[in-house]
């Protein structure tokens, strides 16, 4: 399925990958372009978070911007989880009938940090995998 990007997000991919030398596959820009959102390629998130947090870190200030980042997934399932993270989440499971949802089973501890500050985390997790997986809606269990 492929993401059309705006040309803010394609300029912070492009800056994204030039500072971390990863490949980024997606960008959200939030909270009036405060914040960004950058699904990192499969298996590259260690390297474009960096030693201790480093080559993130020189990223934010190179675009004065908070940023997330988000693991890509072969599954919707994995991607769901991944999106949701540091959430720890137990299972997810995809159903398909009028619309596609994805129930997802979230630690009970873990339920606020799987919606986020004003709910932000969860209605990102829901547009990244409307994007990516044709999941129409994601509920927490």
């Amino acid at each position: 399925m492929g993401v059309t990007l705006d040309d803010d997000a394609r300029q912070y991919l492009a800056a994204f990958e030039d500072v971390t030398g990863v490949d980024g596959r997606d960008c959200l820009v939030t909270d009036g372009g405060d914040s960004l959102l950058i699904v990192v390629e499969r298996g590259g998130m260690g390297e474009a978070i960096g030693p201790d947090g480093s080559t993130v870190k020189r990223f934010e200030d190179r675009v004065d911007a908070q940023v997330r980042l988000v693991e890509d997934a072969d599954n919707a399932e994995e991607f769901v989880a991944n999106a949701l993270a540091p959430a720890a989440v137990y299972n997810v499971t995809i159903s398909e009938n009028d619309d596609t949802v994805a129930y997802v089973e979230v630690a009970e501890a873990d339920h606020g940090v799987a919606i986020g500050t004003n709910g932000r985390t969860i209605d990102a997790a829901r547009t990244l995998a409307k994007r990516h997986f044709a999941i129409d809606d994601i509920q927490l269990l």
